[in-house]
């Protein structure tokens, strides 16, 4: 009796769970090989499309075949057996050898030449089924991106809605927790793997309802999907897409810059006050806090430098005095939040001039996608050079239409921003004074900036955007000693621009400044 294997295929896991190809086709190659006098030695079973090589079971049927372990294969029908030209090449390649191979729908005698045609035609015309199914599902593909629509599963953060042609929407449960995620490395203030353990406490999970792994989170971080564009994994290609966003473009740039080390992260290793806050004049390594005979000390760890130790009370004497040089009088922070109130009731003309250049921009931007396109039509620049080109002005693109459609409620935060800082230099030093180690750290975080120790000699510069106030002010010798009279210059209505243009202009430091006063209100709130 002759041994055979039998061998049954659907292209998906799921037609295997839910569909009845599979008892169809045993059934159908038992009753054949029943009829045949066959002995059906081994069954092969995979859930593998055929239109490309590479079936794992497929392949080690074909070997244990060469091995001797049976004397033919029964499918059910050729196009089980191979959609691609190649596998049906191998198969060819056994029947010349001498081995039987059966199709149980399609009895045809494959020694004889005319069945060995016919069988070389159904191949054919099975290969070309799947080329053309391939070429139609590109189209739809396509046309998909093109109506900024992604196809494919929804990222983490987002949920699907039937097939691929359903815009995908924000999770209720997980959107939040990767518009935290984002925000929080945009920031700078947590590193990779204290923010996975955050978001994975928080309740963050992937599509399978596993936690993230950090691969899984800088792939997130790294996916500007979330910012409303699509990006295709193979080919690197941008689409603008319609479904919402969950952070802004200007979020997402700053996280780009902060994973690719262009801008600092503050990670914090110790609980010392002045932790990686100061730093060596002479060789710019941050000073190392530690604690003996009851005092804090900061060293320098380099031997050969001068500041080889210094009390952490002589850099408190060193931040107080420089709180002290933009300490706000109540006369002149009245006059400046005026001048905000000012602008404010003028922003509407502000806003729509704003608004008019940005849909130039916009506008300028789309006819040079559409120019770029017809270059490339036209064979003036080759694949890569367009793909470069394009997917630049894409993002361009996306970040003039968000700042577009948030440009009401971008205005109005800039200039609660500006209102804010001002609140905040009207009593720094008391803040200072009367706030606890984590509060003080906020403070000179966010209002100093270029603190460095030369043996005993500390240097602390005051932070944008409060600089102006230490530009304009006017001391005598010693009206830098707590509890002198301190006097200001006129201060110039430029001031209040200038903070507004610095805030638009630095959007992620803004973000992170915003954080450490929305934490020192909830301290103080507590």
């Amino acid at each position: 009796m002759k041994r055979v294997f039998g061998y049954i295929r659907v292209s998906t896991t799921k037609q295997a769970e839910k569909g009845v190809s599979l008892k169809e086709q045993r059934s159908a190659i038992k009753t054949y090989a029943a009829k045949q006098g066959f002995k059906i030695v081994g069954w092969y079973e995979e859930h593998v499309t055929a239109a490309k090589r590479g079936r794992p079971l497929f392949a080690a049927m074909l070997k244990a075949l060469r091995q001797g372990k049976a004397d033919g294969i029964v499918i059910h029908k050729i196009d089980r057996s191979a959609r691609n030209l190649g596998d049906w090449a191998d198969l060819g390649e056994l029947i010349d050898a001498g081995f039987d191979i059966h199709f149980a729908h399609e009895p045809l005698d494959l020694r004889s030449r005319g069945g060995r045609l016919s069988a070389d035609i159904l191949a054919v015309v099975a290969a070309d089924f799947i080329r053309n199914n391939r070429q139609e599902a590109r189209k739809g593909f396509d046309g998909r991106l093109k109506e900024g629509i992604y196809p494919l599963g929804a990222p983490v953060g987002y949920l699907d809605h039937g097939r691929g042609g359903k815009v995908k929407t924000i999770d209720p449960r997980n959107g939040p927790l990767v518009r935290h995620a984002f925000e929080r490395y945009a920031s700078g203030t947590a590193s990779l793997l204290p923010l996975l353990d955050e978001v994975t406490t928080k309740g963050l999970r992937n599509r399978k309802g596993k936690p993230l792994s950090l691969t899984g989170l800088v792939t997130m971080l790294r996916n500007p999907f979330y910012a409303g564009v699509i990006r295709l994994r193979k080919t690197g290609e941008l689409f603008p897409a319609i479904h919402e966003p969950i952070i802004r473009m200007k979020t997402f740039r700053r996280v780009q810059e902060v994973l690719d080390g262009k801008k600092p992260r503050r990670t914090q290793q110790h609980d010392f006050r002045y932790r990686r806050l100061f730093s060596c004049v002479s060789c710019g390594r941050s000073l190392i806090g530690s604690l003996a005979k009851g005092h804090v000390y900061y060293r320098c760890q380099m031997t050969a430098c001068p500041t080889t130790c210094v009390r952490e009370d002589l850099l408190d004497d060193a931040v107080s005095k420089t709180l002290l040089r933009i300490t706000l009088p109540e006369k002149h922070f009245a006059r400046l939040r005026a001048e905000i109130e000012k602008v404010s009731s003028n922003a509407v003309e502000t806003r729509e001039a704003s608004r008019v250049q940005l849909q130039t921009q916009l506008g300028s931007l789309t006819s040079r996608l559409g120019r770029l396109t017809d270059v490339y039509v036209d064979a003036r620049i080759d694949k890569d050079a367009y793909d470069e080109r394009r997917n630049a002005l894409v993002m361009e693109r996306n970040a003039v239409g968000d700042s577009l459609a948030h440009l009401d409620g971008d205005q109005a935060r800039t200039l609660d921003f500006a209102l804010r800082c001002l609140q905040l230099a009207k009593s720094p030093e008391t803040l200072y004074e009367s706030g606890s180690p984590s509060d003080r750290r906020r403070l000179v975080e966010i209002l100093t900036s270029n603190r460095t120790v030369s043996g005993k000699n500390v240097e602390i510069a005051v932070a944008e955007p409060f600089r102006f106030l230490s530009s304009v002010q006017k001391s005598d010798l010693g009206a830098l000693q707590t509890g002198q009279t301190r006097t200001f210059q006129n201060l110039e209505p430029s001031c209040v621009p200038a903070l507004l243009k610095w805030a638009e202009q630095h959007p992620g430091e803004m973000i992170r400044i915003e954080r450490l006063l929305a934490e020192e209100n909830k301290d103080l709130a507590a």
